[in-house]
């Protein structure tokens, strides 16, 4: 018998991988394939943990390997498992606070391309949302897609009125899907918020409600719609971007008609030397589009990636897919204005501060380890020249200090940090010298300078050095007071002080676990020997009574064993 060939296993892989594809979603097979993966998961990381699975002991070296296996395989499992995950998995590429670097990285890599449904589906959806058919709505209109996602695919066709359109369908029964996948991941909260691990110092069950509303705005394709609108209306004075047109005629929640704008990919580097088109150029106008977004509007493309970028023959910059867009209010301008002049004093302090204000840091009674690792950060790369720091750089070292801190990034600050990393990847590739930062040096200066890009009136540095001086002005002046209250108080014994060691009573909690521990062992030990004689003398059901309290005993030292063990991984 001959081997299969290559294509065919292929072909079988893919069927199997994309399974979820054939629109008879079962609740009862997602339930299982789900969950399945869960228990995988977490079985699989409780093993990393454990020193005793690593062949020849546990190195850093040995345990970051076996992380990255367990990213690559979680990547994968996502994809098979279909457009939720897809998405869900993009989402957590965002949230470095909940996951290690290994898996933010593998997750940044999910790329949703996957086969395309069938022609006549097509004409199922227009028909079902237009009440016409295909040939009355466009002149022609092209049977094979000219790309397949999960959420979709996109047709060329061409109006009556003879502009040329491109033509976004979404893939049959997608809500179906997410409506399962969904109230599956709803319980999948409720585990992981309950937790001892997972569940400490997260809110699964926002993450969750965020997810969802990501989820359901992205398969809105006239919210998608409205924001190219906005995207086209925030550039309309720089010719230098181009955003294309909605047909709002031709769209529906289901399909989305755009402007068919041709243009080189910005990731074929070969195409744009051979159109005369300076790579360089190109590169520092891809930063400058995202520093006005972020900066001037406050309203910016979420999901830079070299596909949605592409560049016109005139050299201007061509954005499409507008189904994940980000936006900062002009309040948390003004709060992150507090987080710039923190960072620029190397006062970890006022960071950690303006971070809680900012919704970014969860309080805690202990921000010791919170505060040194932020002034870690700001030791580390404030000695460095503004020019020479990269993004990719500063987000993977930020990433790794807030796994395990109480740090919960708001959506918008990740999307923020990894459309940075995203662009500053493009940029490379287009020019090796190229650097974000160096771009975004006058950008930075004019924020530093005017508080807010947009509204220069209210937020200089010099109102902002004026209100913080009257402020310990008046600190001053009312100190000689409060001193002498405080004394008074004191005087007629009004003041109690109370002393609060949070790591003496860790060490405490830890040894009267240890305490209870050997209580426990010494019992069991007694009722084990006791049960022993009583079998040895034939007095089987005394010994059978005797060894149940043993056996309680014991499970009461082994749970005792796994909170020192926890309380270990957490000191």
């Amino acid at each position: 018998m001959s081997a299969p060939s290559t294509d065919s296993v292929v072909q079988q892989q893919t069927k199997k991988a994309y399974r979820w594809s054939r629109e008879n979603y079962s609740h009862n097979r997602r339930f299982l394939d789900i969950w399945s993966f869960v228990l995988k998961f977490l079985a699989s990381t409780w093993l990393n943990k454990q020193a005793w699975s690593y062949r020849g002991g546990l190195t850093e070296t040995k345990k970051s390997r076996r992380h990255r296996s367990q990213a690559i395989w979680i990547r994968e499992t996502l994809l098979n498992l279909g457009p939720t995950f897809i998405k869900v998995g993009q989402f957590f590429s965002t949230r470095a606070d909940l996951f290690p670097s290994e898996y933010v990285e593998e997750f940044s890599k999910l790329q949703d391309k996957v086969p395309a449904f069938s022609y006549a589906k097509v004409e199922a959806i227009i028909k079902q949302d237009f009440g016409k058919p295909i040939p009355e709505l466009f002149r022609s209109f092209d049977p094979i897609p000219l790309a397949a996602a999960s959420l979709g695919q996109v047709h060329r066709a061409q109006l009556h009125t003879g502009e040329s359109v491109v033509v976004k369908v979404q893939r049959p029964a997608l809500k179906k899907l997410f409506a399962i996948d969904l109230d599956i991941l709803k319980g999948i909260t409720r585990y992981f918020q309950s937790h001892p691990d997972w569940g400490r110092g997260r809110d699964w069950a926002g993450i969750y409600e965020e997810c969802c509303r990501t989820l359901y705005e992205e398969i809105d394709y006239l919210h998608e719609g409205r924001n190219a609108d906005t995207f086209r209306r925030n550039f309309r004075d720089h010719d230098w971007v181009y955003t294309p047109r909605v047909y709002w005629r031709f769209a529906s929640p289901r399909v989305l008609t755009l402007e068919y704008v041709p243009g080189i990919k910005i990731s074929h580097y070969e195409a744009l030397e051979a159109a005369g088109l300076d790579r360089k150029a190109l590169a520092r106008l891809g930063a400058k589009a995202y520093l006005h977004q972020l900066l001037e509007s406050g309203f910016f493309h979420a999901d830079p990636h070299p596909g949605n970028i592409a560049v016109s023959p005139s050299g201007a910059l061509i954005f499409y897919d507008f189904g994940m867009m980000g936006q900062v209010q002009p309040l948390t301008r003004q709060k992150l204005l507090q987080t710039f002049f923190g960072i620029a004093q190397k006062d970890a302090d006022q960071v950690v501060s303006s971070l809680v204000d900012l919704g970014a840091l969860a309080p805690a009674d202990d921000m010791g380890p919170v505060r040194r690792s932020i002034q870690y950060m700001l030791d580390h790369f404030m000695d460095q020249p503004f020019e020479n720091q990269s993004i990719a750089q500063i987000s993977e070292d930020l990433y790794e200090i807030s796994y395990n801190q109480p740090f919960r990034f708001p959506a918008t600050f990740t999307f923020v940090m990894r459309a940075f990393s995203t662009l500053e990847g493009v940029g490379k590739g287009l020019d090796p010298e190229f650097n974000f930062m160096e771009v975004a040096r006058p950008y930075a200066t004019e924020l530093m300078t005017n508080g807010n890009a947009s509204n220069k009136e209210n937020g200089s540095i010099l109102g902002e050095l004026g209100r913080q001086a009257a402020q310990v002005g008046g600190t001053a002046l009312s100190l000689p007071r409060r001193i002498e209250h405080t004394l008074d108080q004191l005087e007629r014994g009004d003041v109690r002080v109370r002393v609060r060691s949070i790591e003496t009573e860790r060490v405490l909690r830890r040894l009267s676990s240890v305490n209870l521990g050997t209580n426990y062992a010494l019992l069991a030990g007694a009722f084990i020997i006791s049960a022993t004689i009583l079998l040895v003398n034939e007095y089987v059901w005394l010994a059978i009574v005797t060894a149940i309290p043993a056996v309680v005993l014991a499970s009461a030292f082994i749970r005792v064993l796994i909170r020192l063990d926890r309380h270990e991984r957490m000191l």
